[in-house]
């Protein structure tokens, strides 16, 4: 059971709960970045789970400049440095396949760490053969949806590519995997490992709020609320898997 996190709080939470491995990233609401060195930090201080990076410089798609190439490598280098215990990284070409080249690159600077293809795998164009590359290159899994917009609706996917890659590399379901549905997508998938958020919303703590003002663009979470793993959710979750 990987859980993602963007918190010390989450982290925390997560642990309690019984969850396995942590994903570290930030800004989940962009279907996560990067995380802060102080934030592996403090999470590799605070709890004793392994904990996966993130390695994505920003948003949107996963067709990256040499900028943003330059900055994937520092950080893999400085996080490494710091007990990263393993990655989470993918890029594409401009016609939807795995960037080979890239890869490559990026997988010799996490050596000998594990490391996840995360869901650039998602938006290729033929998910078969991606996994064929992504395998030969030597990532230890993969994240998906099973090209869907969550892991239920991409069980089927999910199902071929796990008895195609014949335990050559671990096909990790996620996407909108909650304690509803965990059962269902763990029975039609046949796969043993999840990932999941199970994040629940807190009222912020502040006392003066000004409401008319909103630290994003158009599109934003409520200013006001805060959202972190939770350890109850967490723990049920686990509990299903357990029933298997």
């Amino acid at each position: 059971m990987e859980v993602c996190i963007d918190s010390v709080e989450s982290a925390i939470a997560a642990e309690k709960g019984g969850a396995t491995r942590l994903e570290l990233c930030c800004n989940l609401f962009e279907g996560g970045t990067t995380p802060s060195l102080g934030m592996l930090q403090v999470v590799k201080a605070s709890c004793k789970l392994p904990v996966f990076v993130l390695i994505r410089p920003r948003g949107g798609d996963f067709l990256y400049s040499d900028y943003d190439v330059k900055v994937m490598r520092h950080d893999i280098q400085i996080l490494k440095a710091h007990g990263a215990d393993g990655f989470v990284l993918g890029a594409l070409t401009s016609d939807g396949s795995v960037d080979v080249v890239l890869c490559n690159e990026l997988l010799d600077l996490c050596r000998p760490l594990p490391t996840t293809f995360h869901r650039a795998f998602d938006m290729s164009e033929d998910p078969l053969a991606a996994m064929e590359i992504i395998i030969q290159l030597g990532f230890t899994r993969i994240l998906t949806s099973g090209q869907e917009a969550s892991a239920l609706e991409g069980a089927p996917t999910i199902k071929k590519l796990v008895e195609t890659a014949h335990d050559r590399i671990t096909i990790m379901p996620g996407g909108g995997i909650n304690e509803r549905n965990l059962a269902r997508i763990l029975k039609e998938t046949n796969a043993h490992e999840f990932h999941c958020s199970a994040r629940s919303s807190h009222p912020s703590q502040m006392q003066f709020k000004k409401s008319s003002v909103a630290m994003g663009g158009s599109m934003r979470l409520p200013e006001f609320m805060v959202k972190y793993a939770d350890s109850g959710m967490i723990q049920r979750m686990k509990e299903i898997t357990e029933k298997r």
